[in-house]
């Protein structure tokens, strides 16, 4: 059952280029971290962090400036990829951590992931 925002959240990008991949309606999500990455930017703007539409603008533009540089249909596509990069730049530009902030917090994101997996 969604909140009320994750309809909003959600139906603002339905049809549109920045919607995320569904199957049979309902979210996709290969890995766990896209889970994750998805949920905070949900969280984040739920929680008067940053607007939605600031995120959305960011991830139309990664999206986009992925579209210039590869090939749509190329094995390295992978949407929340960019859904991640978004929401990094959304962080930085809201204020919330710094570069190196946010760096080291991934960092050790990546670092409990491997882990994890080994």
């Amino acid at each position: 059952m969604l909140t009320h925002f994750e309809h909003f959240a959600l139906t603002s990008m339905a049809g549109a280029e920045d919607s995320p991949p569904r199957a049979n309606g309902t979210l996709c999500f290969a890995e766990e971290w896209e889970r994750s990455a998805f949920g905070v930017a949900l969280a984040l703007a739920r929680e008067g962090h940053f607007e939605w539409e600031d995120f959305r603008r960011n991830l139309i533009a990664a999206i986009g400036d992925w579209e210039r540089t590869q090939a749509p249909d190329g094995p390295s596509w992978n949407y929340y990829e960019q859904w991640l990069s978004a929401l990094e730049a959304t962080i930085l530009q809201s204020g919330l951590a710094t570069p190196d902030e946010l760096s080291a917090r991934l960092a050790t994101a990546t670092a409990t992931a491997d882990t994890r997996s080994a």
